[in-house]
């Protein structure tokens, strides 16, 4: 019986991926190791987000295949063929997956609580009572203790970013993925969810980030990986790819983001 803890939480292999006439991913291989923080960089359309959501399923492979912890999320091999799974079979097998987006995607008319106890309740099927006492934990660990019973409404950006983090760390994920988290948020409140995010990988969280947040990336990444026009082009240590780049399309990048 293979030990899923001492592989690879993503083994990507010739991912592609087409919307229309128009080839977003163009053959991705990256393995991200139990652990591992792995920032994905590059300019707007380069397929960093796509490649994301290819993980968890929100985006189906035309080509290739992408496993979580050594599984198919979407897919199951019958006869050598890959076919869709059934739509609860997904849900069970992302629900592993924590996924914060740019937008927070809360429901406005729950209160903090309520939002951050609704999916281990629903997909879980854990008692009230058991989803509170986590939600509580977390929440305090996201600096929002006292935010319980207010409405998203309420709260600055920031703090909804962070209890949208909160909500996805009480499905107790293996994978944490970041699709921009800081882009939508005003400049002042970046630092507040990004501190959450260097929490998380301080505390071995494996995670994926798409961001443009360099300075967070070459404190916190263990790998740094550059993406342009649907094709990994450099990875490895960030002072390498941020500090040191092979690639002109890197360096040009860079140029203009530093």
């Amino acid at each position: 019986m293979t030990d899923i803890a001492a592989g690879p939480v993503i083994q990507a292999h010739d991912v592609h991926k087409s919307f229309g006439n128009l080839d977003v991913l163009k053959g991705i291989d990256l393995t991200v190791a139990r652990g591992e923080v792995v920032c994905l960089l590059g300019a707007s359309g380069s397929g960093k987000s796509t490649f994301l959501r290819c993980i968890n399923h929100l985006e189906t492979v035309d080509r290739g295949f992408i496993l979580v912890d050594g599984r198919l999320i979407g897919s199951d091999l019958v006869r050598g063929r890959l076919h869709e799974a059934r739509p609860s079979v997904v849900t069970e097998r992302r629900s592993r997956i924590g996924m914060v987006f740019q937008q927070f995607n809360l429901f406005g008319h729950m209160t903090v609580l309520e939002n951050v106890i609704l999916a281990p309740m629903r997909v879980k099927k854990e008692t009230r009572e058991v989803a509170i006492e986590r939600a509580v934990r977390l929440l305090g660990r996201v600096g929002l203790g006292n935010k319980q019973d207010s409405y998203p409404g309420h709260l600055s950006g920031g703090q909804q970013q962070r209890v949208a983090i909160a909500r996805a760390l009480a499905m107790e994920p293996t994978l944490m993925l970041f699709d921009e988290p800081t882009s939508a948020l005003d400049p002042e409140l970046v630092g507040e969810v990004l501190d959450v995010m260097r929490d998380l990988a301080a505390s071995g969280m494996t995670m994926m980030v798409v961001t443009h947040e360099m300075g967070f990336a070459r404190q916190v990444a263990s790998t740094a990986v550059f993406m342009s026009e649907g094709r990994i082009v450099e990875q490895g240590p960030p002072e390498k790819v941020i500090g040191a780049p092979d690639h002109e399309r890197t360096r040009a990048f860079l140029g203009k983001v530093l």
